[in-house]
């Protein structure tokens, strides 16, 4: 039987996991790296710099932080939806040529041809960026298989929506996960919303940790806006996944402040819950405090890191826009042509 998945809203001081003023510091930057980069992509968009879909991560940022500072950096393999930029920084890619993609430039980490929703880096294990909705979850279980099979002792940590969540591969994801004991840790970023419709009225059950249940695939229901549940949770995870016992899904609360993309005005919720979220729940807000309050960093240090931050964004967004358009001839790279 699948452990009953574990809720963590209800949280008193005592049974909240405790980060080290390093790794405070640390969370605080990659997320505030997250946070000004996609203000600065949603500027761009407004000014025609940035062409197609477009999906910010503001507000979901603890998620990706806590996960990818539980792994193996370089070693366990990440993918995603098509709200991926977020995940590429934290990941360590360069801020330059995530935006040059955005804005379809060569310098672009796709060379310019994939844009905002499909980017790849096989160096730093980021296999996308995937438009297609829940793809990444079989592609992910593949990436497990992989590792299974050649003994690397990686984990594949698979991002998806609560919308996604819903989609029929992600079941039979599930299956063969649990079947072969694949190396994966199913990441549901649950905010509330899919596309644009509340998960109450989308799905038969919202606690979507137990959606494993049939399959025998333990859950837990986090505080996704939390970056230090967030980081627990994931040790845990990562460490059953890694040692043999097969997948794990983390169902990750957690709430974007913008559209589902930036074509969408999101008028099917009020004004009032997404600023209520941003002045109560805000994940930044949240380190930024515990830093001070504890004093290991004081007011002068934190606003020279915000200055050192959006000095990179600003370098990132003038790389973006200054950058050269792609040589016609990568019209015939990187494709398959079959007679």
């Amino acid at each position: 039987m699948a452990r009953k998945a574990v809720t963590t809203k209800a949280k008193t001081q005592s049974n909240i996991p405790q980060l080290s003023p390093e790794q405070e510091l640390r969370a605080y930057r990659e997320m505030l790296l997250i946070r000004r980069f996609e203000e600065k992509a949603g500027q761009m968009y407004g000014m025609g710099l940035i062409g197609g879909f477009c999906h910010l991560y503001i507000g979901q940022e603890a998620v990706v932080t806590g996960v990818t500072m539980a792994s193996e950096k370089g070693k366990d393999a990440q993918i995603t939806g098509y709200r991926d930029h977020g995940h590429m920084l934290v990941m360590g890619l360069d801020p330059k040529g995530v935006m040059a993609e955005l804005t379809g430039r060569q310098g672009g980490l796709s060379r310019g041809k994939g844009g905002s929703m499909h980017m790849f880096s096989n160096e730093h294990r980021f296999y996308g960026g995937n438009g297609i909705v829940g793809a990444q979850v079989s592609l992910g279980t593949g990436l497990a298989f992989a590792a299974k099979y050649k003994g690397d002792g990686s984990v594949s940590l698979v991002y998806f929506g609560d919308g996604a969540a819903n989609q029929g591969q992600v079941y039979e994801s599930f299956n063969i996960a649990k079947l072969w004991k694949l190396p994966v840790v199913f990441i549901i970023e649950n905010n509330k919303y899919a596309m644009g419709t509340s998960t109450e009225r989308s799905s038969a059950t919202t606690n979507f940790s137990m959606r494993g249940a049939s399959f025998d695939i333990p859950g837990e229901q986090i505080d996704g806006m939390d970056v230090r549940m967030v980081y627990a949770a994931a040790q845990r995870a990562i460490e059953h996944a890694r040692s043999g016992k097969g997948p794990y899904i983390l169902e990750m609360l957690t709430y974007r402040y913008r559209g589902h993309s930036m074509s969408d005005p999101a008028k099917y919720r009020s004004k009032d819950e997404a600023t209520k979220y941003r002045q109560e729940r805000d994940p930044i807000e949240q380190v930024k405090a515990r830093l001070l309050e504890s004093g290991a960093q004081s007011e002068e240090s934190i606003k020279a890191i915000e200055n050192e931050i959006r000095a990179l964004v600003t370098e990132a967004a003038d790389f973006a826009t200054n950058d050269a358009e792609p040589d016609p001839a990568e019209l015939w790279i990187d494709i398959t042509i079959s007679t």
